[in-house]
């Protein structure tokens, strides 16, 4: 009954957010458990595999078609799940199939928020800590759109 370490498992900000792929096995969520992941945004079609093995992790469901960005209410969702996680002292983790495209793309917009990084700059930067990331044009949109917006004052 060990812990092991998801698929594309990497922080972001350490023990605050992580990417991931999809977790298939109980060791997948025994491990986010262990290293203080207490909320699981996936944002697949379907649930996650065995997700009610481990009662001490929350999950949070933001259904996005695969190769599609997150749509802005998405966005506005994860970023309030992250902010009022982090605000307890609580490490959150997401996931897509494989931790790429959709995942890259959220993690990206969290990094303009809470680091204040342009567009560009926080899609490279999700590129060099998770490479791969942000697979389509539309979700290198929605990320430049979302921080252009932030940046502005605008609502996203």
């Amino acid at each position: 009954m060990g812990a092991s370490e998801p698929p594309n498992f990497s922080w972001v900000v350490e023990g605050r957010l992580a990417g991931l792929a999809m977790p298939r096995e109980p060791g997948h969520y025994r491990y986010l458990r262990d290293h203080g992941v207490r909320h699981l945004v996936s944002l697949t079609e379907h649930a996650p595999p065995h997700h009610g093995c481990c009662p001490q992790i929350q999950l949070h469901r933001l259904r996005v078609p695969d190769f599609t960005p997150p749509s802005p209410q998405q966005i506005q969702s994860f970023l309030q799940i992250v902010e009022e996680a982090n605000g307890r002292g609580e490490a959150v983790a997401v996931h897509c199939m494989l931790g790429h495209g959709r995942t890259g793309t959220l993690l990206a917009c969290y990094l303009c928020k809470e680091q204040h990084l342009a567009g560009g700059d926080a899609i490279r930067e999700i590129r060099r800590l998770r490479p791969g990331s942000i697979e389509t044009a539309e979700q290198e949109r929605a990320v430049i759109h979302f921080c252009q917006c932030l940046s502005t004052g605008e609502e996203t």
